[in-house]
């Protein structure tokens, strides 16, 4: 993933340990995401933040940033930015956009059709100076709160585009007083909740990754409405029903989820943590894991149809400063697993 190069580069040389779990994003059917042009890994400035960068996401050379910062530093000048701030892809130059969060920022996507708006998702009730509970749409240019306003019974802790939707993870109970548990999804163009995007998980999801015909759901979660789904699970985009065919078993708490070309890649919790990535074998073949090429087969006994085909340890990000695929990382996947495009 070379265009990710951008992003490394840059936070690599972030003062504090930017832990945003984040992915590669497909390219919505109604909302396109932009791609940054890549650039070497020789960048040499940098932002640096007084805290926790929990989400990145970007619209041309443009970098959004979300997390629990109130100050950001370029080349000895200091800006108050209070969770939220955005600095160019290029040079690192800190800009001006500046809408506040009362909270932790968790997740970022951005949109480019029509007016291009940013996605925020966290811990808030109140942004760019605005009554918003746990998800909000700013304006890519101005910071300015759009009128997409919901109230929502618990957290949200990933926000992702696609399918002409907005869709939301965390742990919640409803949104807008309808029942929903844990995964909600919006209209882009209205903004008004998608009645019929009715999935249910047991627990709080982590982490999203829309296709055009799937919505993949990483977690703390044990059933997928009704279904079993250890952790990791499928849904339709627009009914939210699970998928029959998708039926791995990750192992530990999904905190990521990517999409590449040849599967899915996690990056998990637990001791160490691990990035894990998943593929279809081929129809006349049985799974393709076995003990040699994963940490345990675990993941291929509850895997008929997907199957853990490599597994890598999750390291600092700090360490690598291209995007380069590390020796053991996941096929189709770039280097740290953890660095966030866009929602």
């Amino acid at each position: 993933m070379r265009r990710l190069s951008v992003i490394i580069a840059l936070t690599c040389a972030v003062a504090v340990p930017v832990p945003a779990y984040a992915r590669q994003p497909a390219v919505p059917a109604a909302a396109a995401v932009l791609a940054a042009p890549a650039v070497g890994a020789g960048a040499v400035a940098a932002p640096t933040f007084n805290s926790t960068v929990w989400a990145l996401a970007f619209r041309g050379n443009v970098v959004y940033a979300g997390g629990s910062f109130t100050e950001v530093s370029f080349r000895g000048r200091t800006y108050a930015r209070k969770r939220l701030a955005a600095f160019d892809a290029r040079t690192g130059a800190v800009l001006a956009w500046n809408p506040t969060a009362n909270g932790t920022v968790r997740s970022l996507a951005v949109v480019v059709t029509g007016r291009p708006s940013v996605y925020a998702a966290g811990d808030f009730d109140e942004i760019a100076g605005a009554r918003r509970d746990a998800v909000a749409r700013l304006d890519a240019t101005t910071g300015r709160a759009a009128a997409f306003s919901h109230t929502v019974s618990g957290t949200v802790a990933d926000v992702a585009i696609g399918n002409g939707r907005i869709y939301v993870g965390g742990a919640f109970t409803k949104v807008d007083g309808v029942p929903r548990r844990s995964l909600a999804a919006f209209t882009h163009r209205t903004g008004t909740l998608d009645r019929g995007f009715r999935p249910a998980a047991d627990g709080r999801v982590r982490a999203l990754a829309v296709t055009r015909t799937r919505v993949y759901a990483g977690g703390d979660f044990h059933r997928m409405s009704g279904v079993a789904r250890a952790r990791l699970a499928a849904v339709t985009t627009t009914a939210g029903r699970t998928v029959a065919a998708f039926r791995p078993h990750a192992p530990a708490p999904v905190l990521d989820v990517a999409i590449s070309p040849t599967g899915i890649s996690t990056a998990t919790g637990g001791p160490g943590g691990r990035a894990v990535a998943y593929t279809r074998p081929a129809a006349s073949a049985g799974p393709t894991c076995s003990t040699a090429t994963c940490t345990t087969s675990r993941f291929c006994a509850a895997s008929p149809t997907w199957a853990a085909i490599s597994t890598a340890p999750v390291g600092p990000p700090a360490r690598f400063a291209s995007s380069a695929a590390r020796p053991g990382t996941p096929p189709g996947s770039s280097w740290p697993p953890s660095m966030r495009v866009a929602g």
